[in-house]
């Protein structure tokens, strides 16, 4: 039995995209054990899905942290014989430096590191999408037939919510730091009346640090669920496969949920190329709508409305 590291530090969107990958190396090293290292806002998921033996959270420590550099090294030096570096950072690619030193090489390694035993070195990497960009990675490597995410062990109880069908989920949020990538609140309220006119309920998924940006939209639009903060991601996932549809942002939430399979609209600026991320369902990208302009604050509700095709 071989021991397999797998690398991949986040982010979510990234994280889910990497779901089909994870169960090909699952289904290869079959009889292997697989250790994930990657952080701790994926611990629950990665361990949920069964595709690994262990799931390591030091993945990224600061850079002051010596406790925790010494952990990542524990742990890069546990005994491994391939890793598949799935985050192909400079980040990730260093940790092949951490390996064996001085006493012993490194291990086998797939990725973009100097030194990789299985290297991608396709120079348009960049410009493919990051599922066929990891395919093409895992083939080098001796891994072919990488599915599409699959989140179908992600069960949860989610009674507690008390959400009723026909319900459509919003995801209004994502990086703070990029509000070109976010649709205006006043747009999704406006969306969200056409629902509930409709006698379909919007349901808000959010983080705590969300919550205002979520309240303002539940507030402009009365019978609007609001959940910001109250869902963890396999939550997500349960509360998803019961939903008519989701339509949000480029970013992680709105992965996850199109990996369940529901219709999905995906909204995107200039800030962002959906040839390169665009979410995709388990069956491919015939569920997923794209909804490209160069400015969302362009794009109408009734457009939006309209791919929805509810109202």
């Amino acid at each position: 039995m071989a021991d397999i590291l797998v690398i991949k530090l986040g982010a979510l969107g990234d994280f889910v995209q990497a779901l089909g990958p994870f169960a090909a190396i699952r289904r290869h090293h079959a009889h292997d054990r697989i250790t994930l290292l990657t952080t701790p806002p994926f611990a629950d998921l990665a361990r949920a899905s069964g595709y690994f033996d262990a799931v390591e959270t030091c993945g990224r420590p600061g850079a002051f942290a010596v406790c925790g550099w010494l952990r990542l090294v524990r742990v890069l030096n546990a005994g491994f014989t391939r890793v598949y570096d799935l985050q192909t950072s400079d980040r990730s690619s260093f940790y092949r430096n951490l390996m064996g030193f001085p006493f012993s090489r490194p291990p086998e390694w797939s990725g973009i590191a100097a030194g990789s035993s299985h290297p991608h070195e396709n120079p348009q990497r960049d410009f493919q999408h990051t599922i066929e960009r990891q395919r093409e990675q895992l083939l080098n490597a001796g891994i072919v037939d990488v599915p599409l995410a699959d989140v179908s062990w992600a069960e949860a109880d989610v009674r507690r919510f008390a959400l009723k069908p026909p319900y459509v989920l919003f995801v209004p949020g994502g990086s703070a730091h990029r509000p070109d990538k976010r649709w205006p609140p006043g747009r999704f309220a406006a969306l969200a009346r056409r629902l509930v006119a409709a006698g379909i309920t919007p349901v808000l998924l959010g983080t705590r640090d969300e919550a205002q940006l979520l309240k303002s939209i539940a507030s402009a639009a009365i019978g609007t669920k609001n959940l910001a903060g109250a869902t963890n991601l396999i939550e997500i996932a349960a509360l998803a496969r019961d939903a008519r549809a989701a339509v949000g942002n480029d970013t992680g939430p709105l992965h996850l949920i199109a990996a369940t399979g529901i219709p999905v609209v995906a909204l995107f600026s200039k800030a962002s190329d959906p040839s390169l991320c665009a979410p995709r369902g388990p069956d491919g990208p015939e569920t997923v709508t794209v909804l490209r302009v160069d400015s969302l604050a362009q794009l109408p509700e009734a457009k939006v409305a309209s791919a929805l095709n509810l109202v």
